[in-house]
C-alpha cells in the first residue's frame, strides 16, 4: 500500500482527536520551520523530509497532501514511498490564500509570515478570498427589475 493510500486510508477511517492534534502541532511546526528558513524549494528524500520536520512518513504525506495546491510544480502523490526524491516550489502567496480557504487560523496566523509576505500583501490576498467566498443573491424577487434586460419588474415580464 502507497504512503497515499495509507493517509487516505487513515483519515476515512475516522482520526482521533489525539491523532488530529498531533498533526496539527506537527504541520504547524513545518510551516514555521519554512517559513522562518524562507527556503521555498525544498527537495530531498521523502523518509529524510519527513525526519527533518519530525514526521512519520504516512503524517508527512499528508503535509504534502495538504501543500500540493500551493506549490508551482506538480507531486504525484500516489507514486511516492518512503525513498523517493521530492522537489516542492512553494509559492507563499497560494500557500497564505490556501491556508485561509482551509480556515486554518493556526497556520496564517502564524508571526513566520511576517518577514516573509507584507502585511499589505496579505491583506490584499485576504481581500481577493474574501471577494471569492461572498455570498451572492441569485434569487430574484417580484417586484425587482426582470434579469432579461427588459427595464420591467419580474412579475411583469418573465415572472408572469
Amino acid at each position: 500500500m502507497s504512503l497515499y493510500s495509507e493517509w487516505r486510508e487513515k483519515l476515512d477511517n475516522g482520526v482521533d482527536e489525539a491523532f488530529f492534534r498531533n498533526y496539527i502541532n506537527a504541520e504547524k511546526e513545518a510551516y514555521r520551520s519554512i517559513l522562518k528558513s524562507g527556503n521555498t524549494a525544498i527537495k530531498g528524500k521523502l523518509s529524510e523530509l519527513a525526519e527533518t520536520y519530525n514526521m512519520d512518513n504516512v503524517t508527512f504525506m499528508g503535509f504534502l497532501d495538504g501543500i500540493r495546491t500551493s506549490l508551482d510544480n506538480d507531486l504525484e502523490l500516489e507514486s511516492l514511498d518512503g525513498d523517493s526524491g521530492i522537489e516542492l516550489s512553494i509559492n507563499l502567496e497560494k500557500l497564505y490564500y490556501n491556508m485561509l480557504e482551509a480556515r486554518a487560523d493556526w497556520l496564517y496566523g502564524l508571526e513566520e509570515w511576517d518577514g516573509r509576505l507584507s502585511e499589505e500583501k496579505r491583506k490584499e490576498i485576504r481581500r481577493k478570498y474574501h471577494e471569492a467566498h461572498r455570498a451572492v443573491r441569485t434569487k430574484v424577487g417580484r417586484n425587482d427589475p426582470c434579469p432579461c434586460g427588459s427595464g420591467k419588474k419580474y412579475k411583469k415580464c418573465c415572472g408572469a
